[in-house]
């Protein structure tokens, strides 16, 4: 397949102007092949030769202007469309196209808890045209006018409000101007919860097997949506542009949540068959904030070329949180960004692989898929709430409100955003924008405190980086009128950096805190004092916001190997018992279990890391015992149960069917059980296929996949490699799945012969499958768990000899980094 470059995007804009599809799909034609009838009416400027991209499993005909093209003529992707003439023309395109299994395209998913049958498309980012044919670039904006034939008992779901009539036809109102990849087609049997809000339909739609989940929570997923769309109009000038609001949950989807303009597709994991926490619901409620800014940023305004990626993702990122925080119970959000958003930001800009927010040129399409990353997501809410920091929320608004009246239904750039902020503020915005949107790497802060007069003290701080930052510096105070654990703030102080001299602070504070409130991008440093301070007296900080800037400076600091990763351990043993934000706690347990005791301690260290945090848990449990915090109480059992170095309590709980004192095993916490024994090798094959029979649904297709890749038997690795890598037949779920139970630190002997082979099979695998499994094999399937220098050479050896594509290279280099860091990490703690 040929990917799509700038210079023939720029090259076709400046020829076509695309006024409107009319698509007929036929989803009747059976379980592999559906129908696709493409009609796109559009204008030549001048005459010329051009193309139009399809990638069906058979080209059927080709007419442009009711003359037929040789369908033979389709090289890869691209058909031909030559001796254009300036003015209108009519393109009709007949092609069967093919189903997919792994989230691209149009998408087909067989249900096995009831059988029944859903498919949805999903066409980002040029996907379009395994479904249609197209003129497959964001900047040729058109109508679209879709209709669709399924099976009687189906409802069809697309852009815009759809009438079913008769006979299985569906027909869609046509869409204002979009881009290609928002258009959105979801079909099945739907459990649907409707209403209406500001005169406009709203809809809710899962699979029926999910309906009484979805049921249990629409009056939650629907009063978020209300708000955060009032709140919406409050900020926003322009209304929302498009005829109805649906929000479809689809099995096994490969993004969070993609925003189709009028229909958001989600990940049907937001659907909660078990138990979760509350910080969970909050994660799913600014996901529906997020996509639902994305219906003005990137679906009204979009970008023009793939460059500007951060135009849509970051804005999005950044309403997402703070429009979650102004309206809806959920006030605490920018927590759980710091500490556990923030940190994909922070680690995908350290590594080779970084890029700026806004890069200069993403050359290709190939190329722009992989910028969707911490980079553009958290990297450039972070620095959206800098320059809101800076500029003042009031400028900030009028400054995007223009924005979205200059381009409304239209494609813009960097530079046109950035004239629409200088319009609304005297501040250099353009010289803000180039320090940093067009800058990598991550600024590191660190404090110096010089003694004066009558024991007073002054403050510098050190930058090593290039940008400017607006931040708040917490002085804190022991509270001396207990037991001196409490911290009390006494000031903050709001700076400027770089500084232009030192700053007068009074008596030096107990804890000295960067960057409090979280306000700016960059690692923080403490001073000898405060670090001690950190040590002892983390948990009395009084603001979990204040706590999560706290636990990042200290991740960062292991990764940088400044801290040992077990002194990170003894902190969190210390301090996680008395944690009240269940982000914070959720987010250190990660890290711990995660980096910590997979990857940065030797095999040798790992098993008292593991008895540390076992204890850790049992504490947490422990003090839940009342059952006054659910939430934290189920963190600490879903890590009791990750950390078992021993089968025996956490068998109990399987065979009793709960926890002593709470919760019950819900299906999560049995296939999560189940996994753990299997990794110990104290379950089998018949146990597995048991809980299966229990659980039949495609949760519990994926769980039994994870558990029998976990098997520490030869036999069981040899048909769980097979499946991922031998066979084409696993859906893009089940393959990640599999690839999850398969890598284990304790069957580093078991599966030390398959380390080599991963590297070329998860080659060849990338090149038959494409991008999605690309990924998955880069991200679930790769030996993170072999942490020596002859995993890193074999790696470097594939990326300079063995050509992946890109999708799985980009992979490869960033965990090849993560592992190189790794053994860094483990050289500088050894005595």
């Amino acid at each position: 397949m040929s990917v799509l470059t700038r210079d023939e995007a720029q090259t076709r804009a400046g020829l076509l102007d695309v006024h409107r599809y009319s698509i007929e799909l036929d989803l009747t034609t059976g379980d592999e092949i559906f129908e696709s009838r493409t009609v796109i009416r559009f204008s030549a400027r001048a005459d010329g030769d051009t193309f139009v991209e399809v990638r069906p499993a058979e080209l059927r005909s080709v007419t442009l202007d009711g003359q037929p093209l040789d369908p033979e003529t389709l090289d890869g992707n691209r058909l031909p469309v030559k001796n254009l003439t300036a003015g209108e023309h009519e393109l009709r395109v007949h092609a069967h196209m093919r189903y997919s299994r792994t989230g691209e395209g149009m998408h087909r998913f067989s249900d096995p808890t009831d059988g029944e049958t859903y498919v949805y498309t999903q066409l980002f980012l040029d996907d379009v045209q395994r479904v249609f044919a197209a003129f497959d670039q964001p900047d040729l904006k058109a109508v679209f006018e879709l209709s669709v034939k399924a099976p009687q008992d189906w409802t069809v779901l697309a852009n815009s409000v759809t009438e079913h009539t008769g006979d299985g036809l569906w027909q869609a109102a046509p869409t204002p101007l979009i881009s290609t990849y928002l258009v959105a087609v979801a079909a099945g049997p739907w459990h649907s919860v409707r209403t209406e809000h500001r005169g406009l339909p709203f809809g809710l739609h899962c699979r029926r097997s999910l309906a009484p989940y979805l049921d249990a929570d629409a009056d939650e997923l629907l009063d978020v949506t209300r708000a955060c769309f009032d709140r919406y109009h409050e900020k926003f000038d322009e209304p929302y542009p498009f005829d109805s609001y649906d929000q479809a949950f689809v099995p096994e989807f490969n993004a969070g949540a993609m925003e189709n303009p009028g229909l958001v597709t989600f990940r049907d994991e937001f659907v909660y068959r078990s138990a979760v926490t509350d910080t969970e619901r909050q994660t799913r409620a600014m996901v529906v904030a997020h996509e639902m800014a994305h219906m003005w940023f990137g679906d009204l305004v979009t970008l023009k070329w793939w460059d500007d990626i951060w135009l849509n993702e970051s804005f999005a990122e950044y309403m997402g949180y703070q429009t979650l925080t102004e309206a809806t119970r959920f006030t605490d959000t920018w927590t759980d960004f710091g500490v556990n958003r923030k940190s994909w930001g922070y680690d995908a800009d350290q590594r080779p692989s970084t890029h700026p927010v806004a890069p200069e040129a993403v050359d290709d399409t190939a190329s722009a898929l992989l910028n969707f990353d911490g980079i553009s997501y958290a990297k450039g809410a972070s620095a959206l709430r800098q320059l809101v920091a800076w500029l003042g929320e009031k400028d900030f608004l009028a400054g995007i409100n223009t924005h979205f009246t200059r381009h409304r239904f239209g494609n813009a750039t960097l530079a046109d955003f950035i004239d629409s902020l200088a319009d609304a503020t005297e501040r250099d915005v353009h010289a803000w924008a180039d320090a940093w949107l067009r800058t990598t790497g991550v600024d590191t802060l660190t404090p110096h405190l010089a003694p004066g007069e009558n024991g007073t003290c002054a403050l510098t701080v050190d930058r090593t980086g290039s940008r400017p930052h607006r931040i708040a510096a917490g002085l804190y105070d022991r509270d001396l009128g207990d037991d001196g654990r409490h911290l009390v703030l006494r000031e903050r102080l709001h700076l400027d950096l770089p500084q232009t001299g030192a700053h007068p602070i009074g008596k030096r504070p107990a804890l000295l805190l960067l960057n409090d409130g979280d306000l700016s991008y960059a690692k923080v440093r403490f001073d000898p004092e405060s670090f001690e301070t950190v040590r002892k007296d983390l948990s009395g900080l009084p603001e979990p916001l204040t706590r999560a800037v706290v636990w990042n400076a200290l991740r960062d600091a292991v990764r940088d190997g400044e801290l040992a990763p077990a002194a990170y351990l003894e902190t969190a043993r210390a301090h996680l018992p008395l944690e009240t934000d269940l982000a914070i706690v959720q987010g250190v347990f990660a890290f711990a279990s995660t980096y910590i005791t997979d990857r940065y301690l030797t095999p040798e260290e790992r098993p008292a890391a593991l008895a540390t945090l076992s204890e850790l848990c049992r504490d947490l449990i422990r003090r839940t015992e009342d059952g006054d915090n659910p939430g934290l109480r189920l963190i600490a059992v879903r890590h009791r149960i990750d950390v078992a170095a021993h089968p025996d309590t956490i068998a109990a709980w399987l065979a009793d069917g709960t926890v002593p004192g709470g919760p019950e095993l819900d299906p999560e916490l049995r296939w999560r059980v189940l996994g753990r024994l299997a990794v110990l090798g104290a379950t089998d094959e018949a146990a597995i296929a048991a809980e299966l029979d229990r659980d039949p649904s495609a949760t519990g297709l994926e769980g039994a996949a994870r558990c029998r890749a976990a098997l520490p038997d030869p036999e069981a690795k040899a048909r769980a490699w097979e499946a991922m890598f031998g066979s084409d037949e696993l859906s893009n779920y089940l393959f990640t799945a599999t690839a999850q139970g398969f890598w284990q630190p304790e069957q580093a002997d078991l599966v030390r012969a398959y380390v080599p082979r991963y590297y070329t099979d998860a080659v060849d695998v990338a090149d038959r499958r494409g991008p999605a499994i690309a990924e998955a094999a880069g991200r679930w399937a790769f030996p993170a768990h072999a942490v020596d220098p002859e995993n890193l050479r074999l790696g470097e050896e594939c990326l300079r000899d063995a050509a992946p594509i890109p999708a799985l290279r980009r992979k490869l280099a960033d965990q090849l980094d993560d592992l190189a860091r790794a053994l860094r990490v483990q050289e500088s703690t050894k005595f």
